[in-house]
């Protein structure tokens, strides 16, 4: 069997990170195949691993983002780390950070002044609001740029707004750091010269937000918070069969409209009933158009309900939990799943999204603090008592 090879074989990657966003991009890349070497302080380590305990004793948050990565236990307030860090960025093609607001300058680890030394070198910058403007110096976590970026305003109930359940903020920054880094990569391979790529969760959540930014702006309505309904289709949401059990399902058109009556209602009269004939009309009479669904619902079974959807050739999903998705017969069926190494036994963890032909994910361990210390400066020439001295 020849050795897989990955797109990102030979990239080294230093990582100044913490919590989500910034460990989120780094642990893709190590997926494709880049050495990602994760500095994390002396006996505290990144503090996500204390974010919980959840799988066996570990971090749910930590082994998610991390795994792949070699753990190396600096204290870079410590006068012997310059050394340490002057030789991993010689052999560096990518910086990634989301320390405090100005701490690299204060390190002189900032773009303009690494860039001099180390040409080829990316350096990318992931934070709240960015180094200029009012909010530069501001402190910035997931929800807190959920409620900045407007997201939670069109999140929830017309009587309460919602966080969105997971750290969409720090994911959605991750995700553009990791493409970002990327393209420079693809650049530095045209030029012979690294970039910078700053990220900032602000910026990646509003431009998620395009939508309802567009609608407020350009309608003079912020559109409003729906639930598991939509504002302006009937039927589409949430709704019960009867065995209690919950189903998402919707309409995109009056065909579907005539199908849905005649397969999944198994009423075709109400076709053209002058309260449900468009779906402007069925919008204007949802209670009504509910009570008959809920009648119609009554005495069946969800299994049975999907049944009659599917057979009608309408779209729908059952309302998971994570549990339902954890056994989700589709992940199962594409052997999603594989194993991964951590300091507390192997753990399943799910294959990245984007599947590559002729090659696979690395999902290599997840490191113990400060695990790869003595390697790496063993690799490095410098001895732990320089590194600490």
């Amino acid at each position: 069997m020849s050795e897989i090879v990955r797109p990102l074989d030979g990239v080294t990657v230093l990582a100044l990170e913490h919590a989500v966003a910034a460990p989120f991009a780094s642990r893709q890349l190590a997926d494709l195949g880049a050495r990602v070497i994760k500095i994390e302080r002396p006996g505290v380590g990144d503090f996500a691993r204390g974010y919980d305990s959840t799988v066996n004793g570990t971090s749910s948050f930590f082994v998610w983002a991390n795994r792949g990565k070699e753990s190396l236990a600096l204290d870079l307030k410590h006068p012997g780390s310059d050394a340490v860090l002057t030789k991993l960025l010689e052999k560096a093609d990518v910086l990634i950070q989301n320390l405090a607001p100005g701490a690299t300058q204060r390190m002189g680890l900032d773009f303009e002044t690494l860039h001099t030394q180390y040409p080829r070198l990316i350096v990318c910058d992931v934070s709240g609001y960015g180094d200029s403007g009012p909010y530069s110096k501001k402190k910035a976590y997931d929800l807190l740029i959920q409620a900045a970026s407007g997201l939670i305003s069109v999140t929830g109930t017309p009587e309460q707004p919602a966080r969105t359940g997971i750290s969409i903020a720090d994911i959605s920054a991750g995700m553009y750091a990791y493409s970002g880094i990327l393209s420079a990569l693809i650049q530095r391979g045209r030029t012979g010269k690294g970039l910078r790529v700053e990220v900032t969760m602000l910026e990646a959540v509003a431009e998620w937000m395009s939508y309802p930014l567009n609608f407020a702006h350009y309608g003079g309505t912020p559109p409003q918070r729906s639930g598991l309904t939509h504002p302006t289709i009937a039927p589409y949401g949430q709704y019960k069969a009867g065995d209690g059990k919950s189903i998402i399902f919707g309409l995109q058109n009056d065909r579907e409209w005539e199908a849905f009556c005649r397969v999944v209602l198994q009423r075709p009269q109400l076709t053209h009933d002058p309260r449900f004939a468009t779906n402007v009309l069925r919008v204007e009479n949802r209670q009504a158009l509910d009570d008959v669904l809920a009648d119609s619902f009554a005495p069946l079974t969800r299994d049975a309900l999907i049944e009659r959807l599917d057979a009608g050739d309408i779209a729908n999903a059952p309302l998971n939990d994570a549990l339902d998705l954890w056994a989700h017969p589709q992940l199962q069926a594409r052997h999603r799943w594989r194993e991964v190494a951590t300091e507390v036994g192997p753990i399943q963890a799910l294959l990245p999204p984007a599947t590559l032909s002729g090659t696979e994910a690395a999902m290599a361990a997840v490191p113990r603090l400060g695990e790869h210390t003595a390697s790496i400066l063993a690799e490095l020439g410098v001895t732990l008592e320089a590194a600490y001295a």
